[in-house]
């Protein structure tokens, strides 16, 4: 009987102009889960430490992606035990779902034998999305999966591609605490684009790519812009503007709202840039009447990583 400890990594997703189809993962912050099967059919989720969320079946993110992956498995004797280690605040906009959803797929998958490929977990762990934030998107599940970032080409059939991470780039996030729940801000989207947003968003996108790609930084500064979606969600974010305009100055990427928000993030090149950008975004946030968490961290690449504990 095998006990494993996961280890789920925090994801930004859309990277400002990949609405839905662009994520990547981050070292920090983290998600952990203890991990084993039981003799007893069914899924008990014994503890959770970290925030205030329901064991029950219906209501957790881990329970319905692990039902979408033992359905597929067609066993139904199966029984598993969790503790939840949240270190990914709920609603932050960093994965936090994701996290917990993506993690228990791959657990479950080692402990299985590993009958799954990463598409099919990223399916399951699509399905504890769904929970989140009414829609199965993979944006944040398919970077904790497969680390890095990602680009979804397509939702049907599920066609997801792993870009190049230049080593250089780093992310400062910062995580105001307050809440936005993604349901909420996909309300605020509109539901049809014009043409005249739509051709500079998907010269933005395809440049940004070709940037990642040729390692050119100043190209990838120019493509960080989003026409469509960010000049929405930027009114629930406090000083957003100055956030943006001030770490730019000191010589950030670009960078905006990170999944639908409240978490805000910048790139950088180079670990030195992303620190001072860190510390940019604390002096403005220490002067409003909020609080706050900061994380300055290198890009994941190996995504989700789990390891046998002693029982």
């Amino acid at each position: 009987m095998k006990k494993i400890k996961i280890i789920a990594p925090a994801t930004i997703a859309n990277i400002v102009c990949g609405f839905d189809v662009l994520g990547l993962a981050v070292n920090i912050p983290n998600d952990e889960i203890i991990m084993k099967k039981s003799d007893s059919p069914g899924i008990r989720i014994k503890k959770i430490y970290g925030a205030k969320l329901s064991k029950k079946i219906k209501k957790n993110v881990i329970s319905l992606a692990l039902q979408a992956l033992l359905k597929k498995y067609k066993k139904s004797n199966l029984g598993f035990e969790i503790e939840i280690y949240k270190n990914i605040q709920p609603g932050s906009g960093i994965g936090s779902s994701a996290a917990s959803a993506a993690g228990i797929v791959v657990g479950a998958n080692y402990l299985l034998g590993n009958p799954f490929n990463k598409i099919d977990l990223i399916k399951f762990a699509m399905e504890g999305e769904r929970l989140a934030g009414g829609v199965t998107h993979a944006d944040n599940v398919a970077p904790a999966i497969m680390g890095g970032i990602t680009l979804i080409r397509s939702y049907k059939p599920l066609d997801i591609i792993s870009l190049r991470s230049p080593e250089k780039i780093w992310v400062s996030i910062i995580h105001p605490q307050i809440e936005i729940k993604t349901s909420d801000a996909r309300e605020l989207l509109k539901q049809q684009i014009l043409m005249t947003e739509a051709i500079p968003q998907l010269g933005n996108l395809a440049a940004l790519i070709a940037g990642l790609y040729k390692k050119d930084y100043n190209l990838i500064s120019r493509s960080l812009n989003d026409v469509i979606v960010e000049p929405i969600r930027a009114i629930l974010i406090p000083a957003f503007n100055e956030l943006k305009i001030k770490c730019k100055s000191i010589g950030a990427l670009g960078g905006g709202i990170s999944g639908s928000g409240p978490s805000v993030f910048m790139l950088s090149k180079g670990k030195k840039k992303a620190e001072l950008v860190s510390n940019v975004m604390e002096n403005i946030y220490s002067k409003l009447e909020l609080k706050y968490k900061i994380y300055t961290s290198s890009i994941k690449k190996t995504g989700i990583v789990y390891y046998e504990l002693k029982i």
